[in-house]
């Protein structure tokens, strides 16, 4: 019997990366697992191959900025698996890397829909079963750009800004109601999305040699982590993994 057995996991941008890194984690440990992601197929690659190693998956197309999209997935997932426990809100895109004078409008307002609105638009989607169930456990993917701005990434910082207040909000409002959830931030991690930030060439991040990056594994460490009840006291925060004294607590230190 895994940790996360007799749970159900929404993992949304789980087609590759961090994403499908967790979907596997929460798969390994005992959870039925919906992936979703724009991409299909390559989640569904992903859940076929869990599937393969005795887990339970399934995966969905969605853009998360269409909220009837994301509606008939939470659906699909209810009934599929009988339930929703765990929401891991991972889909985010770093484009447009541009400097705000020359950005792209739409590309910009499209981050923001993607990092911010779709984050909202799963949360909207899931927090009324999961609060009629007596709980559930959030994981919204944050970043330290949600605190320190950097040239050409306007639109994500402020996307990731407003995330990390959304899921202050999100605390507020369901205290009492058996909902546990935490922002977290995974550090410069060896992911596709890292490629394209060494390629643009702008400021300090791309920077860093990909060689300096953390392992995907590490930050899916502490993602499942923050989904089991051992994380209770964090509740509420935005939880990095630079930070030494988490890093301890799932074996990193």
């Amino acid at each position: 019997m895994g940790e996360f057995t007799g749970k159900v996991a929404l993992v949304t941008g789980a087609s590759r990366g961090l994403g499908e890194g967790v979907a596997r984690a929460l798969a390994a440990g005992g959870a039925a697992v919906m992936l979703l992601a724009r991409d299909g197929s390559a989640a569904a690659r992903a859940a076929g191959e869990i599937a393969a190693a005795g887990g339970q998956a399934a995966a969905e197309a969605c853009d998360v900025s269409d909220y009837a999209a994301v509606e008939r997935v939470v659906a699909a997932t209810r009934a599929r698996f009988g339930g929703l426990d765990i929401l891991v809100n991972n889909a985010g895109v770093i484009e447009p890397i541009a400097e705000i004078a020359t950005s792209d409008p739409a590309a910009w307002a499209r981050n923001i829909q993607v990092n911010l609105i779709g984050a909202y638009n799963v949360v909207r989607a899931v927090l009324p079963g999961m609060i009629a169930g007596g709980g559930g456990s959030i994981v919204d993917v944050s970043s330290g750009a949600a605190y320190r701005p950097l040239e050409g990434w306007s639109a994500y910082c402020s996307g990731k800004a407003g995330l990390a207040m959304l899921t202050r909000a999100i605390a507020l409002e369901t205290a009492g109601r058996g909902i546990r959830v935490f922002g977290f931030s995974p550090g410069t991690i060896d992911t596709e999305m890292q490629g394209t930030i060494r390629a643009s060439g702008m400021n300090v991040i791309s920077q860093i040699p990909r060689a300096e990056l953390s392992p995907v594994a590490h930050a899916v460490r502490g993602m499942a982590y923050l989904c089991t009840p051992a994380a209770d006291d964090l509740h509420g925060t935005d939880v990095s993994m630079r930070d030494e004294a988490f890093r301890r607590r799932i074996g990193l230190g």
